[in-house]
């Protein structure tokens, strides 16, 4: 091999190199601004978490909020209401894990989904786990959650009861701040 072929070899590659490492950067620089858009907008994430003041709330009622764009379910259940999900045969439930935020993976027990040790307050995200529709409160066959639009029946503890819906509604994160307010987030 002579000194001009090794020159020419030389020069060859590092050409290549050059060229592939501007290829590398003209694609991630092409990349980042649609990977970038996938981050949380400024207005979300100022809604992380919120607090919500529960002290109007009286048993048996519900109030809806909107938190990260979904609506979210605050009941204060009656003692019949808390009775009814705790007399629920675990075996009996399409969905037996909690889907709580909160505790993990454990048992779909009321007192695994309810937010205080008494049951009395309930914390659920408001969407229907089939197709994500918003179910209504205090309806269905179980007294609970009635989804319309495909039939999805949740009991008083938010549990799949019966309809095509494969899971529980899930319970986000949540806390009492104080007696009256709730943190979500």
């Amino acid at each position: 091999m002579s000194n001009a072929e090794d020159h020419d070899s030389e020069r060859r590659d590092f050409l290549y190199y050059a060229a592939g490492g501007a290829g590398a950067v003209t694609v991630g620089a092409a990349v980042w601004p649609l990977v970038n858009q996938m981050n949380p907008s400024a207005d979300v994430r100022a809604l992380s978490s919120i607090r919500v003041d529960i002290s109007d709330l009286e048993p048996g009622t519900q109030l809806t909020v909107k938190w990260l764009g979904k609506p979210v379910f605050i009941r204060r259940r009656t003692e019949e209401e808390i009775a009814a999900a705790r007399d629920v045969d675990l075996a009996e439930l399409p969905d037996d894990i909690a889907r709580n935020d909160n505790l993990g993976e454990v048992d779909a027990a009321d007192e695994n989904r309810a937010l205080d040790e008494t049951g009395e307050w309930l914390v659920m995200m408001g969407v229907c786990t089939h197709l994500g529709c918003v179910p209504l409160g205090d309806a269905g066959d179980f007294g609970g959650w009635f989804c319309p639009c495909h039939g999805s029946h949740y009991d008083t503890s938010g549990r799949i009861r019966k309809g095509p819906a494969p899971t529980n509604l899930p319970v986000p994160v949540a806390v009492f701040e104080d007696e009256t307010t709730i943190k979500l987030g």
